[in-house]
């Protein structure tokens, strides 16, 4: 029997208590990584961990203090960090002229802050290690404008796009690959209630040539190639996980 894609390396992953970020946590675990499940959410995220074999940390991303803590429990337990996973964010669903100045700041904390926060503390341990992965979880909304999302959602993930391509050609010496993964509307819990709506359902499922929605085992698994030793020389790029919708 060959090896399991991930088997020796460990790996964080944040947002990961539920949907699709404990998708990815459980694909990992199949590969035989070592994970450490992230999330402000303590109770979901402790039976998350204890489901799949892994460990819970407590992490709030917008916290420069508490990536710190978290990477300190993470080298006191396995030495060692080959894979982040910046899976955390949020979407405050208002356009641009309904949203508050306030939730806007919000929003980019998660989702730009954070991950930006992660990959500042991870590269010297990453680069001491002798190298690593870094998976940003962007968006379409991070490729193209798109109509039925909203403008400010768009703005945080196209700066994870580019954050991702200047971290790539800058460590690109030290042996760290960092890509961006596109997925389109993942088929979750949370999307399931949003899309009771007929006519909004029809509407995200016209959009997608495939003519289905993204399952979180679709985005998971191009994680699991990303972060594998297959993907040795995939730096800088944004992976499309949409069925198409960016394409058309």
């Amino acid at each position: 029997m060959s090896p399991s894609r991930l088997s020796g390396k460990t790996a964080l992953i944040t947002g990961a208590a539920g949907g699709l970020g404990a998708e990815i946590a459980k694909r990992f675990r199949q590969e035989e990584a070592t994970v450490f499940v992230t999330d402000v959410a303590g109770t979901e995220g402790e039976k998350t961990a204890a489901s799949i074999g892994a460990v819970f940390l407590a992490l709030d991303v917008t916290s420069e203090e508490s990536w710190k803590a978290a990477f300190a429990a993470v080298l006191a337990r396995s030495g060692r960090l080959d894979i982040l996973v910046n899976n955390a964010g949020i979407n405050i669903r208002k356009n641009i002229e309904e949203m508050p100045a306030e939730s806007f700041d919000a929003m980019f904390a998660v989702n730009v802050k954070g991950p930006f926060l992660g990959i500042k503390h991870a590269l010297p341990i990453m680069r001491a290690g002798g190298g690593g992965v870094i998976l940003n979880m962007s968006s379409i909304c991070g490729l193209v404008g798109h109509r039925y999302t909203n403008e400010a959602y768009t703005t945080t993930k196209g700066a994870l796009t580019l954050l991702t391509k200047s971290v790539a050609v800058r460590y690109a010496k030290d042996n760290i690959r960092c890509n961006s993964i596109h997925p389109s509307t993942v088929d979750t819990a949370l999307v399931q209630v949003m899309l009771k709506d007929p006519e909004r359902r029809a509407e995200r499922l016209g959009e997608v040539p495939l003519g289905r929605l993204a399952t979180a085992t679709d985005v998971a698994n191009a994680l699991v190639y990303l972060a594998s030793d297959e993907a040795t020389f995939v730096n800088g790029a944004a992976i499309p996980v949409d069925g198409g919708v960016t394409a058309d």
